[in-house]
């Protein structure tokens, strides 16, 4: 760990266990096994890739396109802090149970109770829609279908509610930005995907993960593209430091792809 002026740079877990498996590739009764066990995996990103082409050999192809789109976000106008730092798009999904395939639904607003959002819950949220070509995307399917690989071994009876959020933290003129502006939280699913797009000129924006009694357990950055976190959000809190800008004379931005996954109700 290196400090530098109040600066925590990160550069792994402080839970090496969690990156150093033997395995070419992590089958995913690996992930699973460590999800259940620890609530929570971080995963980098060379094995994120090998993940993502077992699910399709072409996973990637789109990368480019699917990066360039956090160029075309909308400012989030529902910060109750009045940051205008969070630039974002949304998207609603469903899922049958034990099945690796998704129904995009139709668009819809999204919405938090404050009991899981203190800072932005309790409102109606809409939010501009992710494009299609995005969420039809090589990329985009792939780590869904990832998800509901990992996610339907661990609760093979559930159907799934399932929300993707495209965010983007721009830090400038050296004032931190805040990923998560709420704090440490729980988002009010069942499990949630991180995944790192890209990071520009930006130091910090460290993972930390508590358990239900928000004792610090861990702490990491997701720094290379497709660096990537799961959480099991029933047992565990998570939040995210703030981001700092680096160079002042160029951009600084932190993209972040979100996916939560919530269990559907047998009424729904």
């Amino acid at each position: 760990m290196k400090q530098t002026e109040g600066v925590i740079d990160l550069k792994r877990p402080k839970n090496t266990a969690l990156l150093d498996s033997p395995l070419q590739v992590t089958p995913i009764e690996n992930l699973c096994q460590l999800i259940n066990d620890r609530d929570f995996m971080f995963l980098p990103s060379v094995k994120t890739k090998q993940l993502l082409n077992t699910v399709d050999e072409g996973s990637l192809n789109d990368w480019e396109t699917f990066k360039n789109s956090w160029e075309d976000l909308i400012v989030d106008q529902y910060m109750a802090d009045g940051g205008t730092y969070r630039t974002r798009r949304f998207a609603t999904l469903s899922a049958e149970s034990a099945s690796h395939f998704y129904r995009i639904e139709p668009h819809q607003p999204h919405y938090q109770s404050l009991n899981y959002n203190t800072l932005n819950g309790g409102i109606t949220r809409h939010y501009e829609p992710i494009e299609s070509k995005i969420l039809n995307g090589k990329v985009m399917s792939s780590l869904l279908t990832l998800g509901l690989n990992i996610f339907s071994k661990l609760s093979p009876y559930s159907k799934w509610h399932i929300e993707i959020h495209q965010f983007r933290i721009d830090a400038q003129s050296q004032q931190a930005a805040k990923p998560t502006p709420e704090g440490v939280h729980r988002d009010g699913v069942n499990y949630v995907m991180m995944v790192m797009v890209d990071r520009i000129n930006v130091i910090n924006g460290a993972t930390n993960i508590y358990d239900a009694e928000q004792r610090h357990i861990t702490e990491f950055i997701l720094n290379q593209p497709l660096d990537l976190a799961i959480v099991n959000d029933e047992r565990i809190f998570h939040g995210v430091t703030p981001t700092v800008q680096l160079d002042t004379d160029k951009p600084a931005t932190r993209d972040v792809l979100v996916i939560t996954f919530r269990k559907k109700s047998t009424r729904q």
